[in-house]
């Protein structure tokens, strides 16, 4: 990004995890943004603070399944480029309950998709500037064993969760969208993200909240299934460079380069939370460390290889997972009144 011909985004959960990462950079680069974002459990007015509503920031309550609503935005504000990063994203909840995760990643990117086409039509007239960029996960590739090479975009969809599924499906209505009709979007695919205001269901900012609670550190199975992590503002960073650079109908993988099982990422929290806040009783975090019954369909390894990004992109991570870490354990810990309020949302 930073080139005028991006200047009005309209992004698509902007204020969830990802989102509001992106938003941020956005802002900072000089970029006027509308956020369109249903406020669930998981997007948070509070992720914008600092990135303060103004003549370059509209946050919009609302949801990308309101085709009127999406209608009159692309009409009223005139974006240079759609982002969609709504989604519904955690694989627990998706088993427990399915309907939303089709609801949102698959009806709404449709809605989305639709009034995008209309937009670009009838409006801006065909501009060949104009792009859809719709924001996926790795996930939808399946799973990989030991030896097996990482994800490249070039992979078979193989989704094994009713999550992975649902975006696999919005992935191959995006793709026809370019295919039938011609609108030009871009798909990237990430691997598993973390870093500052994640919603503390996710493994990392999950582990943080137990242990400063002084709750169990409970681990899914032996703790041996691995994935590959990347910080949040590499992958923004890396979705900036798609919009500017991308082809059109083209994907675009972004990964952390940073392959960890998840029992040693959990011991790698507790590090950090032995130096920025140690136990009462002086045991080391990693004491608390438990084992529970792992959950179904748990894929073992993810993996990407975002080779493509870096030779057609430009495409480079400023984050090693091990001080991204520890910059995101400091966070948690220094925004307790984040933690709190957002988590009493999502239990609500």
């Amino acid at each position: 990004m930073g080139s005028t011909r991006y200047q009005k985004l309209l992004i698509t959960g902007g204020a969830g995890f990802i989102g509001s990462g992106f938003v941020r950079m956005a802002l900072s680069r000089g970029h006027d943004v509308t956020v369109l974002d249903a406020l669930t459990y998981s997007g948070h007015r509070e992720n914008l603070d600092g990135a303060q509503p103004g003549d370059h920031l509209n946050l919009v309550e609302g949801n990308i399944c309101d085709p009127s609503l999406v209608k009159a935005l692309l009409r009223d504000k005139k974006p240079d480029a759609v982002i969609n990063f709504a989604a519904e994203s955690h694989v627990d909840r998706s088993i427990t309950g399915p309907s939303e995760f089709i609801k949102t990643n698959v009806t709404g990117t449709f809605n989305l998709l639709e009034n995008s086409l209309s937009y670009w039509t009838d409006v801006t007239n065909k501009n060949p500037y104009f792009r859809f960029v719709q924001i996926s996960t790795d996930e939808v590739f399946g799973e990989l064993g030991p030896k097996d090479p990482p994800f490249s975009e070039t992979h078979p969809y193989r989704p094994n969760s009713p999550y992975s599924a649902s975006k696999a499906s919005s992935d191959h209505l995006v793709r026809a969208w370019f295919h039938t009709y011609g609108l030009p979007v871009l798909v990237t695919n990430c691997s598993n993200n973390y870093g500052p205001r994640q919603f503390p269901e996710k493994l990392i900012p999950f582990m943080i909240r137990c242990a400063l609670e002084n709750r169990p550190l409970g681990v899914y199975g032996d703790g041996s299934n691995i994935r590959d992590w990347i910080h949040v503002e590499d992958h923004c960073a890396g979705i900036a460079l798609a919009l500017l650079k991308g082809k059109p109908g083209e994907s675009y993988c972004f990964g952390g380069g940073a392959e960890r099982d998840n029992l040693t990422v959990v011991k790698r929290i507790c590090a950090s939370l032995d130096q920025l806040a140690p136990r009462s009783d002086g045991k080391p975090h990693e004491s608390a460390i438990t084992f529970i019954k792992d959950r179904p369909g748990h894929d073992w390894r993810y993996a990407i290889n975002d080779s493509k990004a870096e030779k057609e992109l430009g495409f480079k991570r400023e984050y090693d997972f091990e001080s991204g870490i520890h910059q995101t354990v400091k966070w948690y810990i220094e925004n307790e009144a984040w933690r709190i309020a957002v988590t009493r949302k999502g239990e609500t």
